[in-house]
């Protein structure tokens, strides 16, 4: 190329590409910074706020407060609140359920409902401080150990907000996922009944009526509905069953399937009226219908096997003994557990080793006093039976017993706390004939609910039965003048 010198190369100039190309950023960034302003996010992002609401406690304030700390960031504000409500919260995500309070007296006061009490008669305390040294008490008649979403006050939390799954979940299930509460999987619930003798009137009464299964009408749905139901059945199955022997007719075999009967206790001083080999065929009845039997077998070394109950989370070793005017085994012979002081301490004591709650029936030398025709208050006192009744139940109790119960009174006698302990001195008539004696048409049924290897309660339930031979639950007025009158027997 020729060089002409009437022409000029043109000058660039980087720098103002250098200005432009700073501006352009310079604008970017306070586009970028502006939007951050505007929706609140990176460097001007305001952090989720934690919001207490006044219903909260102050121990749960420092509780949550362990957790939202001020090194946790919220994406999102949250809300918590807390609330106590006589029924259970429907579960849902964002509510834990962190207390249930219930109701309790004096484990002697007669009342059973909230309502019969001024508010500081009674008091709430945690579940997990419920024995059986206290009364539980209903609220509306709703008993927590039977509904266990009513008859308490459950106290829960629950946490509002938009990110509740993503960032507080995890945060506070930790929290609150080792809490657990008594409920119907959990809790093993126990009926435990007096003298069952269906015989003599009995078997008259099931000739006209057909069927073993009329007898139970009015408990059957009552007892069947527990995990576990006792009886104490004092009559084997015959075919020489008669209105004049204390044999059962083969059709009230249909009287303890409606109940639902799964523990027979055989300590009873009848059942070899109908002869050895009837027991014995009685006893493989039981065995074929999957019924546990405790305090009896076809020999002594069978009726000296103790019964172990592991339901539930419960263990409970059930020992019966027969200490009374007959119908021990003897060797080969079918019959009850006799009582041996050197075989109740082994066995009480193995029992305690194993961590087991101990339950000893003992079948006692029975109280008459209840020949007449009138309200007779004598065999409501326990010493009225002959020998010391109170000594010799008390003194198992000593022996390491954590409940004695007498199931050989035909009519129910009182009860009391002792030590560590708990004595029931006599359950009653729950099926017999005996309804000349009012005494002997009552009897106690104890209702016993066990949760971690513990017996949070005991409920007792009177029963009644009428001319007509049916036992039914006592209504709330008799059942209140009647255990008021065996607590003032109360040794």
């Amino acid at each position: 190329m020729m060089y002409n010198g009437n022409m000029r190369m043109k000058k660039r100039h980087p720098f103002k590409f250098v200005v432009v190309f700073l501006a352009f950023i310079v604008a970017a960034g306070f586009s970028w910074l502006g939007f951050q302003f505007v929706t609140k996010t990176g460097l001007f992002r305001i952090p989720g706020i934690v919001y207490y609401d006044e219903s909260l406690t102050d121990d749960e304030v420092a509780l949550l407060n362990t957790v939202f700390t001020e090194d946790v960031v919220l994406e999102n504000d949250v809300h918590v609140s807390g609330s106590s409500d006589h029924t259970r919260p429907e579960s849902r995500d964002n509510t834990f359920l962190t207390g249930i309070d219930v109701p309790v007296a004096d484990f002697y006061d007669v009342r059973s409902d909230t309502s019969e009490f001024e508010p500081d008669e009674f008091e709430y305390i945690p579940i997990e401080e419920l024995n059986f040294n206290k009364k539980l008490l209903s609220i509306d008649q709703e008993y927590f150990l039977d509904s266990f979403n009513t008859g308490a006050l459950f106290r829960s939390i629950t946490f509002d907000s938009e990110s509740f799954s993503d960032e507080i979940l995890p945060l506070v299930e930790n929290l609150f996922s080792h809490e657990t509460f008594p409920d119907k999987n959990s809790v093993l619930t126990f009926a435990q009944t007096g003298v069952t003798a269906l015989s003599r009137g009995m078997n008259q009464k099931l000739k006209a009526v057909g069927n073993g299964y009329y007898f139970a009408e009015k408990i059957g749905d009552y007892l069947s509905g527990f995990d576990i139901t006792h009886t104490s059945n004092e009559s084997s199955f015959s075919k020489f069953a008669s209105s004049e022997n204390i044999c059962s007719d083969a059709r009230f075999k249909d009287t303890l399937t409606a109940i639902g009967l799964d523990i027979v206790e055989l300590t009873g001083n009848h059942n070899q009226d109908c002869g050895i080999d009837d027991a014995a065929s009685t006893i493989d009845y039981y065995r074929e219908a999957g019924i546990e039997i405790v305090g009896g077998g076809k020999n002594a070394d069978e009726a000296a096997i103790p019964l172990e109950i592991d339901d539930k989370g419960a263990k409970i070793t059930f020992l019966a003994y027969n200490l009374s005017t007959g119908g021990a085994t003897h060797g080969n012979t079918p019959g009850a557990n006799q009582y041996f002081e050197e075989n109740a301490i082994q066995e009480i004591n193995a029992a305690k080793e194993r961590g087991d709650f101990v339950l000893i029936d003992v079948q006692y030398y029975e109280c008459s006093g209840y020949a007449s025709e009138y309200e007779d208050t004598t065999c409501d006192y326990a010493n009225s039976a002959a020998g010391d009744q109170v000594g010799f139940f008390r003194h198992l109790i000593d022996l390491g017993a954590d409940m004695v119960v007498g199931t050989s009174a035909h009519q129910p006698q009182t009860f009391e706390l002792y030590n560590d302990g708990v004595i029931y001195y006599g359950l009653g008539n729950l099926f017999f004939d005996q309804v000349w004696w009012p005494g002997t048409t009552r009897s106690l049924i104890l209702a016993h609910y066990f949760y971690n290897n513990q017996l949070l309660q005991t409920k007792i339930v009177p029963t009644v039965y009428d001319k007509n031979l049916q036992t039914s639950l006592m209504d709330e007025e008799t059942r209140r003048w009647f255990i008021n009158r065996l607590l003032q027997a109360r040794p």
